[in-house]
């Protein structure tokens, strides 16, 4: 397997393969999307323990989303036990995909607790336990430093897992191997990761802004929400989609240069 170095301009046509591959299958892949979200939710219930365990289970839950992806792009309507599909191709990448769950888990407590340091852990708090902030809250400026701090620290965990758990499915990679390519993977097309997050990002803030001018226009609340809703399920699908293909152009699997 070859790593590819991509140009800047590839994050576009990550952007537009998503979008457009969304557009062949809408049903079956929001439909999916939603099922991972009300998943996660679920399990997010249970204080501490049901976070954690939406946190190990989230890189195998998303490995599901890039199969049901690739799916749709055959021309076929994705089923929901394509979800299942990191934990069902037999015993070995089963351990492999629970090891990165419990890696990532792990990861994203220790986020957690270094945001602790700078606001006394309401951050964190909010995260695992749930419930309701006041406005004091956010406009604090400890919390505020929380959470960028959390961000900057997430990006690299990011990094470390966006490709992982496909380098497992796929092309049988240890956990630990899977994290060192994803890693460098996202390193050598820095430019074109750039784009695509900046191409999204705009997207999501126009979306935003026509939905609140709609606000605007109408004076009802009950608009924006109906709106709101079924926009960001969309949105949220439509990125999901295209994480993919993020994957399918940074590696070609016709050589065993990395093996």
């Amino acid at each position: 397997m070859k790593l590819n170095i991509l140009p800047p301009r590839q994050g576009v046509v990550w952007v537009k393969l998503g979008v457009k591959t969304f557009f062949s299958q809408p049903l079956a892949l929001s439909g999916l999307f939603f099922v991972f979200m009300a998943l996660m939710s679920i399990l997010s219930v249970v204080p501490v323990l049901g976070s954690a365990l939406a946190l190990a289970l989230l890189p195998g839950v998303t490995l599901g989303l890039m199969a049901a992806t690739q799916e749709a792009t055959k021309g076929k309507f994705p089923m929901p036990t394509v979800l299942l599909s990191g934990f069902r191709a037999g015993r070995q990448e089963l351990q492999s995909m629970l090891v990165l769950g419990a890696l990532y888990a792990a990861g994203f407590l220790l986020v957690l607790a270094c945001s602790a340091l700078v606001d006394g852990g309401t951050f964190a708090k909010l995260y695992l336990l749930g419930g309701g902030v006041g406005e004091e809250v956010l406009k604090d400026s400890s919390f505020e430093g929380a959470a960028l701090l959390a961000l900057l620290l997430y990006l690299p965990l990011s990094l470390l897992f966006w490709h992982a758990p496909a380098l497992v499915h796929w092309h049988g990679m240890s956990p630990l191997k899977s994290l060192f390519f994803s890693l460098v993977a996202c390193g050598r097309n820095f430019g074109a990761f750039l784009i695509y997050g900046v191409v999204w990002m705009g997207f999501f803030i126009v979306v935003g802004t026509v939905i609140a001018l709609i606000a605007s226009f109408s004076g009802s609340e009950e608009v924006v929400a109906a709106a709101l809703f079924p926009c960001a399920l969309v949105m949220a699908s439509m990125f999901f989609t295209s994480i993919y293909f993020t994957f399918v152009d940074s590696f070609d699997a016709t050589t065993d240069v990395l093996a």
